[in-house]
């Protein structure tokens, strides 16, 4: 019986919490970073084939290249409950989310475009001894997302597009098992890749030379990870319990996104926006896992999450100091999806405010070198996953600069 609990304890906290905590990365666009990460409604360059393809039918470049990269380097922090004086903090590596965006107009109305971006992802290592090994070691999630996208101006004030999105994904989790064996704790481990498809579609709208407004719709995507090895290495006498050569079969849903956004130019040097992110996390009500091998103790699990759907408010500008210089600002406020009776230390997602600057330099009409920069704050908060009864204190802070260049051809 002791064996059995265990063993079904381990496969359940594996496999329930892969994709924990919201790993959606909004880092699509050095100009619209700099602004708070607005831009469903801003006509600045190709990055309108990501952020709203209808926008993309006002840009007025015959042909353009966007592209640039967001290192991030993050810190989280875990504090366990009084008495406890335990802490711990991730060592994670620099994760590199990059987009990459080319557009041309066809016709006066027509546009073409493809958009390549990074936009879920998570990369997190804590040491491999620390009180929540049993939780996780290292997780990293990785998404990347190709789309060709057709944008239309129907008249001076209306444009639409749209975009088909193919998604690649992996995943790679470690984490330590509470089986003593010779060398210390078991461990388990997934290295898994999927694809899949989704769509991106947008409406523009134009009441009047300073106004602009953005409506837009990124489906959910639908990982599919199918005959991924799972790795079990675990003390001789429980090896008959987790058969070797077994694989999982899941279906990891990543959330879709409906945002609304405006701008409005107040005069020749200054432009202020906004945008509303309702990003649809109750796609997390729960995760099933199916393994190909069984045994008295190893069978399918299926793992509660209860997200919940949440707005992102963002608001931010820019100014032009001068022909070649402009500057940005903005700030937003992303509360939380996480259940408060469900949250672990794999993807910690805590309700996070961002301050966010950029800069463009622009030697030649043609060329733009844009700069961002952008600090993230996770209120510090003291949370549970009860199942498991791993209580503590968490604290998040993310450090990502970025940079990125826009070629008009």
């Amino acid at each position: 019986m002791y064996k059995q609990f265990y063993a079904l304890f381990i496969l359940f906290f594996i496999t329930g919490r892969i994709l924990a905590g919201g790993p959606q990365v909004s880092l699509h666009g050095q100009k619209e970073i700099g602004m708070g990460l607005v831009g469903t409604s801003l006509t600045l360059d190709a990055s309108s084939a990501f952020y709203n393809p209808g926008a993309l039918a006002f840009n007025k470049q015959l042909y353009n290249i966007t592209f640039g990269i967001s290192p991030i380097k993050s810190f989280v922090d875990y504090k366990a409950i009084q008495p406890s004086s335990y802490e711990a903090r991730t060592i994670s590596p620099i994760g590199t989310p990059f987009f990459f965006y080319a557009s041309a107009k066809i016709t006066d109305k027509l546009t073409a475009a493809f958009a390549v971006n990074t936009p879920y992802g998570n990369s997190l290592k804590w040491d491999k001894t620390w009180t929540g090994r049993y939780e996780i070691q290292d997780l990293s999630l990785e998404c990347i997302t190709f789309q060709p996208t057709l944008a239309y101006k129907v008249n001076s004030w209306l444009g639409v597009g749209a975009g088909l999105v193919y998604a690649y994904g992996k995943v790679v989790l470690n984490k330590a098992i509470p089986l003593a064996g010779s060398t210390g704790d078991a461990t388990f481990g997934i290295d898994g890749s999927g694809n899949t498809l989704g769509y991106n579609i947008g409406v523009e709208i134009k009441p009047s030379a300073k106004l602009q407004i953005g409506i837009d719709y990124r489906s959910q995507l639908n990982m599919k990870l199918k005959n991924t090895p799972a790795n079990f290495n675990v003390p001789l006498s429980m090896s008959a319990y987790f058969p070797a050569g077994n694989t999982v079969t899941a279906t990891l849903p990543l959330a879709a996104n409906i945002d609304f956004g405006a701008s409005y130019q107040v005069n020749e040097k200054l432009m202020v926006a906004f945008s509303l992110n309702y990003v649809k996390w109750g796609a997390y009500d729960s995760l099933k896992f199916d393994f190909t091998k069984h045994s008295s103790q190893l069978s399918n699990i299926h793992s509660p999450r209860e997200y919940s759907d949440k707005m992102i408010y963002r608001v931010g500008g820019q100014y032009v100091m001068c022909p070649k210089v402009t500057v940005r600002a903005g700030a937003y406020y992303d509360p939380s999806p996480c259940n408060p009776n469900y949250f672990t230390p794999e993807t910690p997602s805590l309700d996070n405010t961002g301050l966010t600057c950029g800069l463009s330099f622009s030697p030649t009409k043609k060329v733009s070198v844009d700069f961002s920069f952008l600090y993230i704050q996770g209120k510090q908060k003291n949370l549970s996953f009860v199942p498991d009864n791993f209580t503590g204190t968490y604290k998040t802070r993310f450090f990502i600069p970025g940079v990125g260049l826009s070629i008009n051809l």
